[in-house]
Protein backbone atom coordinates (compact mmCIF):
# COMPACT_ATOMS: atom_id res chain seq x y z
CA UNK A 1 0.00 0.00 0.00
CA UNK A 2 1.34 3.43 -0.94
CA UNK A 3 -0.33 6.45 0.65
CA UNK A 4 0.43 9.92 -0.66
CA UNK A 5 -0.64 13.26 0.76
CA UNK A 6 0.39 16.74 -0.30
CA UNK A 7 -0.32 19.91 1.67
CA UNK A 8 -2.86 22.13 -0.08
CA UNK A 9 -0.39 25.01 -0.03
CA UNK A 10 2.46 23.07 -1.63
CA UNK A 11 3.91 24.69 -4.74
CA UNK A 12 3.55 22.78 -8.04
CA UNK A 13 6.82 24.25 -9.31
CA UNK A 14 9.51 21.58 -9.43
CA UNK A 15 12.83 22.03 -7.73
CA UNK A 16 16.14 20.35 -8.55
CA UNK A 17 15.35 17.37 -6.32
CA UNK A 18 12.03 16.65 -8.03
CA UNK A 19 13.52 17.08 -11.49
CA UNK A 20 16.38 14.73 -10.66
CA UNK A 21 13.90 12.19 -9.30
CA UNK A 22 11.80 12.38 -12.44
CA UNK A 23 14.76 11.88 -14.75
CA UNK A 24 16.11 8.97 -12.66
CA UNK A 25 12.88 7.17 -11.83
CA UNK A 26 10.58 8.31 -14.63
CA UNK A 27 7.60 9.51 -12.59
CA UNK A 28 6.29 12.08 -10.14
CA UNK A 29 3.27 11.84 -7.82
CA UNK A 30 1.28 15.02 -7.20
CA UNK A 31 -1.50 14.32 -4.67
CA UNK A 32 -4.44 16.74 -4.84
CA UNK A 33 -2.87 18.64 -7.74
CA UNK A 34 -6.14 19.70 -9.39
CA UNK A 35 -8.55 22.13 -7.65
CA UNK A 36 -11.79 20.57 -6.38
CA UNK A 37 -13.97 22.89 -8.47
CA UNK A 38 -12.28 21.78 -11.69
CA UNK A 39 -12.41 18.13 -10.62
CA UNK A 40 -16.17 18.34 -10.02
CA UNK A 41 -16.80 19.83 -13.48
CA UNK A 42 -14.47 17.29 -15.07
CA UNK A 43 -16.35 14.47 -13.38
CA UNK A 44 -19.69 15.63 -14.77
CA UNK A 45 -18.19 15.91 -18.24
CA UNK A 46 -16.72 12.41 -18.03
CA UNK A 47 -20.19 11.10 -17.17
CA UNK A 48 -21.57 12.85 -20.25
CA UNK A 49 -18.67 11.62 -22.38
CA UNK A 50 -19.43 8.02 -21.45
CA UNK A 51 -23.22 8.03 -20.98
CA UNK A 52 -24.02 9.97 -24.17
CA UNK A 53 -21.93 7.62 -26.27
CA UNK A 54 -19.37 10.29 -27.17
CA UNK A 55 -16.44 8.17 -26.06
CA UNK A 56 -17.72 5.20 -28.08
CA UNK A 57 -18.05 7.41 -31.17
CA UNK A 58 -14.53 8.76 -30.63
CA UNK A 59 -13.10 5.24 -30.45
CA UNK A 60 -15.07 4.13 -33.52
CA UNK A 61 -13.76 7.09 -35.51
CA UNK A 62 -10.20 6.33 -34.42
CA UNK A 63 -10.47 2.66 -35.40
CA UNK A 64 -12.36 3.12 -38.68
CA UNK A 65 -12.06 6.70 -39.96
CA UNK A 66 -13.23 5.70 -43.43
CA UNK A 67 -16.60 4.72 -42.04
CA UNK A 68 -17.04 7.13 -39.14
CA UNK A 69 -15.07 10.22 -40.16
CA UNK A 70 -14.58 12.84 -37.46
CA UNK A 71 -16.51 12.29 -34.20
CA UNK A 72 -19.21 14.84 -33.29
CA UNK A 73 -17.30 15.95 -30.17
CA UNK A 74 -13.67 15.61 -29.11
CA UNK A 75 -12.66 15.73 -25.45
CA UNK A 76 -11.11 19.17 -25.37
CA UNK A 77 -14.34 20.71 -26.69
CA UNK A 78 -15.87 19.91 -23.29
CA UNK A 79 -15.21 23.12 -21.29
CA UNK A 80 -13.56 21.62 -18.20
CA UNK A 81 -11.52 19.21 -20.34
CA UNK A 82 -10.26 22.12 -22.42
CA UNK A 83 -9.42 23.95 -19.20
CA UNK A 84 -7.51 20.95 -17.87
CA UNK A 85 -5.38 20.69 -21.01
CA UNK A 86 -4.03 24.21 -20.40
CA UNK A 87 -4.41 24.39 -16.60
CA UNK A 88 -1.92 27.01 -15.39
CA UNK A 89 -0.11 24.94 -12.73
CA UNK A 90 0.08 22.05 -15.20
CA UNK A 91 1.65 24.32 -17.80
CA UNK A 92 4.22 25.48 -15.21
CA UNK A 93 4.99 21.87 -14.34
CA UNK A 94 5.40 20.90 -17.99
CA UNK A 95 7.62 23.88 -18.68
CA UNK A 96 9.93 22.72 -15.89
CA UNK A 97 10.09 19.25 -17.45
CA UNK A 98 9.92 19.98 -21.19
CA UNK A 99 11.23 23.51 -21.57
CA UNK A 100 9.42 26.65 -22.69
CA UNK A 101 8.05 25.17 -25.93
CA UNK A 102 6.09 21.93 -25.99
CA UNK A 103 3.16 20.55 -27.94
CA UNK A 104 -0.08 18.86 -26.87
CA UNK A 105 -0.23 15.26 -28.08
CA UNK A 106 -3.53 13.76 -27.00
CA UNK A 107 -6.30 13.62 -24.41
CA UNK A 108 -8.17 10.49 -23.30
CA UNK A 109 -11.02 10.48 -20.81
CA UNK A 110 -12.93 7.57 -19.30
CA UNK A 111 -15.07 6.34 -16.45
CA UNK A 112 -13.53 2.92 -16.16
CA UNK A 113 -16.09 0.30 -15.17
CA UNK A 114 -15.55 -1.72 -11.97
CA UNK A 115 -15.26 -4.94 -13.98
CA UNK A 116 -12.72 -3.53 -16.46
CA UNK A 117 -9.77 -5.94 -16.63
CA UNK A 118 -6.29 -4.80 -15.73
CA UNK A 119 -4.02 -3.41 -18.43
CA UNK A 120 -0.74 -5.28 -18.98
CA UNK A 121 2.70 -3.75 -18.58
CA UNK A 122 3.41 -1.30 -21.41
CA UNK A 123 4.81 2.12 -22.19
CA UNK A 124 3.48 4.89 -24.44
CA UNK A 125 6.54 6.60 -25.90
CA UNK A 126 5.79 7.44 -29.53
CA UNK A 127 9.25 7.83 -31.07
CA UNK A 128 10.67 4.63 -32.54
CA UNK A 129 13.75 2.70 -31.52
CA UNK A 130 16.99 4.59 -32.01
CA UNK A 131 15.62 7.77 -30.47
CA UNK A 132 17.56 7.30 -27.24
CA UNK A 133 14.36 8.38 -25.45
CA UNK A 134 15.01 11.94 -26.61
CA UNK A 135 13.19 14.23 -27.05
CA UNK A 136 10.99 13.90 -24.02
CA UNK A 137 7.30 12.95 -23.99
CA UNK A 138 5.22 12.86 -20.82
CA UNK A 139 1.83 11.52 -19.84
CA UNK A 140 -0.08 13.28 -17.07
CA UNK A 141 -2.52 10.83 -15.49
CA UNK A 142 -5.33 12.57 -13.62
CA UNK A 143 -7.37 10.58 -11.08
CA UNK A 144 -10.49 12.63 -10.41
CA UNK A 145 -11.66 10.49 -7.48
CA UNK A 146 -8.14 9.58 -6.45
CA UNK A 147 -7.12 5.97 -5.88
CA UNK A 148 -8.28 3.78 -3.00
CA UNK A 149 -8.70 0.18 -1.91
CA UNK A 150 -11.88 -0.17 -4.00
CA UNK A 151 -10.34 0.96 -7.31
CA UNK A 152 -7.67 -0.47 -9.56
CA UNK A 153 -4.07 0.57 -8.81
CA UNK A 154 -1.44 2.21 -10.99
CA UNK A 155 1.81 0.24 -10.93
CA UNK A 156 5.07 1.67 -12.28
CA UNK A 157 8.53 0.22 -12.86
CA UNK A 158 11.03 2.92 -11.83
CA UNK A 159 13.93 3.45 -14.20
CA UNK A 160 12.43 1.39 -17.03
CA UNK A 161 12.12 4.54 -19.17
CA UNK A 162 15.89 4.35 -19.66
CA UNK A 163 15.55 1.06 -21.56
CA UNK A 164 15.06 1.33 -25.30
CA UNK A 165 12.48 -1.38 -25.80
CA UNK A 166 9.14 -1.62 -27.57
CA UNK A 167 5.84 -0.64 -25.99
CA UNK A 168 4.72 -4.22 -25.48
CA UNK A 169 8.06 -5.77 -24.46
CA UNK A 170 6.59 -6.78 -21.08
CA UNK A 171 2.98 -7.30 -22.18
CA UNK A 172 3.37 -11.08 -21.99
CA UNK A 173 3.71 -10.68 -18.22
CA UNK A 174 0.19 -9.31 -17.91
CA UNK A 175 -0.06 -7.33 -14.68
CA UNK A 176 2.26 -9.64 -12.73
CA UNK A 177 4.26 -8.32 -9.80
CA UNK A 178 7.76 -7.32 -10.97
CA UNK A 179 10.92 -6.76 -8.91
CA UNK A 180 11.34 -3.09 -8.05
CA UNK A 181 7.80 -2.04 -8.97
CA UNK A 182 5.98 0.72 -7.10
CA UNK A 183 2.25 0.34 -6.43
CA UNK A 184 0.29 3.59 -6.33
CA UNK A 185 -3.05 2.82 -4.73
CA UNK A 186 -3.79 5.59 -2.23
CA UNK A 187 -4.30 9.09 -3.63
CA UNK A 188 -6.77 11.84 -2.70
CA UNK A 189 -9.23 13.23 -5.28
CA UNK A 190 -7.75 15.41 -8.01
CA UNK A 191 -4.33 13.76 -7.92
CA UNK A 192 -1.98 13.63 -10.89
CA UNK A 193 0.83 11.22 -11.69
CA UNK A 194 3.35 12.41 -14.27
CA UNK A 195 5.07 9.67 -16.25
CA UNK A 196 7.96 9.77 -18.66
CA UNK A 197 6.05 8.20 -21.54
CA UNK A 198 8.66 5.44 -21.91
CA UNK A 199 8.13 4.27 -18.33
CA UNK A 200 6.58 0.80 -18.09
CA UNK A 201 3.34 0.84 -16.12
CA UNK A 202 0.19 -1.22 -15.66
CA UNK A 203 -3.35 -0.99 -14.32
CA UNK A 204 -3.83 -3.72 -11.72
CA UNK A 205 -7.22 -4.66 -10.33
CA UNK A 206 -7.87 -5.63 -6.71
CA UNK A 207 -8.75 -9.31 -6.30
CA UNK A 208 -9.66 -9.42 -9.96
CA UNK A 209 -12.34 -6.73 -9.75
CA UNK A 210 -12.81 -3.21 -8.35
CA UNK A 211 -15.85 -2.01 -6.42
CA UNK A 212 -16.54 1.34 -8.10
CA UNK A 213 -15.82 3.23 -11.34
CA UNK A 214 -12.44 4.85 -11.78
CA UNK A 215 -12.55 8.38 -13.22
CA UNK A 216 -9.41 8.72 -15.31
CA UNK A 217 -8.13 11.42 -17.68
CA UNK A 218 -4.82 11.16 -19.54
CA UNK A 219 -3.29 14.21 -21.21
CA UNK A 220 0.04 13.98 -23.00
CA UNK A 221 2.64 16.51 -24.17
CA UNK A 222 5.93 16.42 -26.09
CA UNK A 223 9.07 18.50 -26.47
CA UNK A 224 9.30 20.34 -29.76
CA UNK A 225 12.28 19.94 -32.10
CA UNK A 226 11.15 16.76 -33.82
CA UNK A 227 7.95 15.48 -35.41
CA UNK A 228 5.73 13.15 -33.41
CA UNK A 229 3.42 10.38 -34.66
CA UNK A 230 -0.20 11.26 -33.83
CA UNK A 231 -2.43 8.57 -32.31
CA UNK A 232 -5.79 9.54 -33.80
CA UNK A 233 -6.57 9.87 -37.51
CA UNK A 234 -8.51 13.09 -36.89
CA UNK A 235 -5.63 14.72 -35.03
CA UNK A 236 -5.70 17.82 -37.25
CA UNK A 237 -9.34 18.39 -36.32
CA UNK A 238 -8.46 18.21 -32.61
CA UNK A 239 -5.65 20.74 -32.92
CA UNK A 240 -7.77 23.02 -35.09
CA UNK A 241 -10.62 22.97 -32.57
CA UNK A 242 -8.16 23.81 -29.78
CA UNK A 243 -6.94 26.82 -31.75
CA UNK A 244 -10.50 27.91 -32.59
CA UNK A 245 -11.40 27.72 -28.91
CA UNK A 246 -8.38 29.83 -28.02
CA UNK A 247 -6.95 27.20 -25.70
CA UNK A 248 -3.34 27.90 -26.66
CA UNK A 249 -3.32 31.37 -25.16
CA UNK A 250 0.23 32.74 -25.37
CA UNK A 251 1.66 29.33 -26.29
CA UNK A 252 1.50 29.26 -30.12
CA UNK A 253 3.32 25.91 -30.38
CA UNK A 254 0.95 24.05 -28.04
CA UNK A 255 -1.49 23.10 -30.82
CA UNK A 256 0.72 23.58 -33.89
CA UNK A 257 0.35 20.91 -36.61
CA UNK A 258 3.94 21.24 -37.78
CA UNK A 259 5.19 19.09 -34.90
CA UNK A 260 3.49 15.92 -36.21
CA UNK A 261 3.98 13.34 -38.90
CA UNK A 262 1.09 11.87 -40.85
CA UNK A 263 -1.17 9.42 -39.05
CA UNK A 264 -0.31 5.73 -39.23
CA UNK A 265 -2.71 3.09 -37.95
CA UNK A 266 0.33 1.07 -36.79
CA UNK A 267 0.98 3.48 -33.93
CA UNK A 268 -2.61 4.37 -33.09
CA UNK A 269 -4.19 3.75 -29.71
CA UNK A 270 -7.77 3.97 -28.50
Amino acid sequence: MTTHRRPASASPVLGATELDRFHRLGYLILPGFLPAELVNRMRSEVDRWVDDGLRAKSIAAAKDPGTHGVPPVVELELPAHGELVTHGPLMDLLEALLGTEFVFHHLHSDRQAPDLPGKPWHHDYEQGEGSGRSPLMVHTLHYLDGLAEDTASLVVLPGSHLEETGKTARAHLGTAVLPGEVVIDRLPPGSTVVLHSALFHARRTKDGQSAKPRYFVDSSYCQTGTRWPPVKPYWRHILNRARELGLGGDRPELFAERHFTEFSAHGAMS
